[in-house]
C-alpha cells in the first residue's frame, strides 16, 4: 500500500485523487489546501489525517476548531514544507495553483520523495533546478495534466532516443475561432465556461487565453528534454486525443480517453500499474469524429509569449508567469479586460530583463519582478 502526502487538496484535482485513494487503498498521511478549512478539516476526519496545513494563515484558528485534538494544524509555506519532508512517505501530490508550488517541489525532493506533478508553475518557473535536483537524487516526477500523462504513456516501452517530437493537443478554450475585436469585452463568467474540463477558476481562465497551453509547452520541454522545435501544438476540440509522440519512423502514437482527470491522476499515483478506474469507457462511435486544428497565435497572445520565453530561457519563462498570474487574478477581480491578460504577459517578457538562474532565489526574483511590473501598469490605468 502506498503512503501519500496531497497538497491542493480541496481543489479539482485534489478531490478526485482523494477518490483514487479510497478506491485502491492508498494511504494519506498528510493534506494541505489554500483556505478552504471546511472541506480540509472533514477530508481529514473521514480519512484519519493526523496532519494538515492551511496554507492561509489567518485561517488556522478556525482549522484547529474544526479538526480532532490530536491532529497538527500547519499553515503557510513552513507548512507546506514541513508536508514536504515527512518521512514514510513514496509520493508527494502537488496540485496547488501557482508559484506556490515550487518550493515544497524542490523540498520533497531534497527528501527523496517521488513527485506527482499538477502544479505547472513548478516546471515553468524552476524547471531547471527541479529537473536537475531529481536527476541527482534519483527522485521520479510523475506528470498528472493530462496532455504530460499522454505523452508520458506514449514513450512506454518505447525508447527516448528515437522520439523525433510530441504533438500537444489543446481544447482551444471557450473562445475558440474567435477574433480579437469578439474577444475585446468578454466577461469573467463567459471566460470561465469551459466545454470540456471542470477545473479551478485560475487554470479555467487560463485555458480561455491558451495560457495554460503556453505552460504545458515549457513543461514539456523539462519533462522529457525536448527542444521548442520538437512540438507541435494542435486543436483537438473534443478533448480525447490527450497529445501523442512522433518517432523518428514517423509512427504516430497516440493516448484516448475521455476528459476525466482520474485517469492521469490515477497513472501519477499508482504507475507502473493500470487498474480500474471511476471514469467513463470511452466510445469512439459516440463521439463519430474527431478534429483538428491550428491554433491561433496572433489571438491569444499569452500562447505566443510563452513560446518565446522558453525559446529565450533563463528567468523569462519564470517572468511570462508571474506576469500571467498577477494579471489573471486583477481579471477576476474586475480591474482589467480579458484581452489584457495576454498583452501584460506580452509587455513583461519584452520589458523585464532575463538573468541565468542558478538557485531559486533567482525564480523568486523574477516572480515578484514580474507581478510587481504588471500591478504598476494596471496602476497606471492600461485598461
Amino acid at each position: 500500500m502506498k503512503r501519500i502526502t496531497i497538497l491542493g487538496s480541496t481543489g479539482s484535482i485534489g478531490t478526485q485523487a482523494i477518490e483514487i485513494c479510497d478506491k485502491h487503498g492508498i494511504e494519506i498521511a498528510a493534506l494541505a489546501a489554500n483556505s478552504n478549512v471546511q472541506l480540509l478539516a472533514q477530508q481529514a476526519k473521514q480519512h484519519n489525517v493526523k496532519t494538515v496545513c492551511i496554507y492561509c494563515e489567518q485561517k488556522r484558528s478556525e482549522l484547529e476548531k474544526l479538526v480532532d485534538s490530536d491532529v497538527t494544524v500547519l499553515t503557510g509555506m513552513d507548512g507546506l514544507k514541513q508536508i514536504a519532508s515527512m518521512d514514510g512517505v513514496d509520493i508527494m501530490l502537488n496540485s496547488v495553483v501557482g508559484m506556490v508550488g515550487l518550493v515544497p517541489t524542490l523540498t520533497a525532493i531534497e527528501h527523496g520523495t517521488d513527485i506527482a506533478l499538477a502544479n505547472k508553475e513548478t516546471l515553468v518557473a524552476g524547471g531547471k533546478l527541479v529537473i536537475n535536483s531529481a536527476k541527482e537524487k534519483g527522485v521520479n516526477i510523475y506528470p498528472v495534466d493530462s496532455e504530460h500523462s499522454a505523452i508520458f504513456q506514449c514513450l512506454q516501452g518505447n525508447k527516448k532516443q528515437q522520439l523525433k517530437g510530441i504533438i500537444l493537443t489543446a481544447s482551444g478554450g471557450p473562445f475558440y475561432k474567435k477574433t480579437k475585436k469578439e474577444l475585446e469585452d468578454v466577461g469573467v463568467e463567459q471566460a470561465l465556461a469551459h466545454p470540456n474540463w471542470s477545473m479551478g477558476r485560475k487554470i479555467t481562465i487560463d485555458s480561455a487565453t491558451l495560457m495554460n497551453k503556453g505552460l504545458e509547452f515549457i513543461e514539456a520541454i523539462w519533462l522529457f528534454d525536448l527542444k521548442p522545435e520538437q512540438i507541435e501544438i494542435v486543436v483537438q476540440r473534443q478533448s480525447v486525443v490527450h497529445s501523442a509522440v512522433e518517432f523518428m519512423d514517423n509512427s504516430v502514437i497516440a493516448q484516448m480517453g475521455v476528459p476525466d482527470m482520474k485517469i492521469p491522476i490515477q497513472y501519477a499515483l499508482l504507475y507502473p500499474d493500470r487498474l480500474d478506474c471511476p471514469t467513463k469507457h470511452l466510445s469512439l462511435t459516440d463521439y463519430g469524429t474527431l478534429s483538428f486544428d491550428k491554433p491561433d497565435y496572433d489571438t491569444f497572445d499569452c500562447l505566443t509569449a510563452c513560446i518565446k520565453a522558453i525559446t529565450i530561457g533563463g528567468t523569462k519563462p519564470a517572468i511570462v508567469n508571474g506576469a500571467n498570474e498577477a494579471a489573471v487574478a486583477a481579471f477576476l477581480d474586475g480591474k482589467i479586460k480579458f484581452l489584457k491578460i495576454g498583452e501584460l504577459v506580452t509587455k513583461a517578457l519584452e520589458n523585464i530583463k532575463e538573468t541565468d538562474i542558478t538557485c531559486v532565489q533567482d525564480v523568486l526574483d523574477a516572480d515578484k519582478a514580474a507581478r510587481e511590473y504588471v500591478r504598476e501598469q494596471i496602476e497606471k490605468g492600461v485598461n
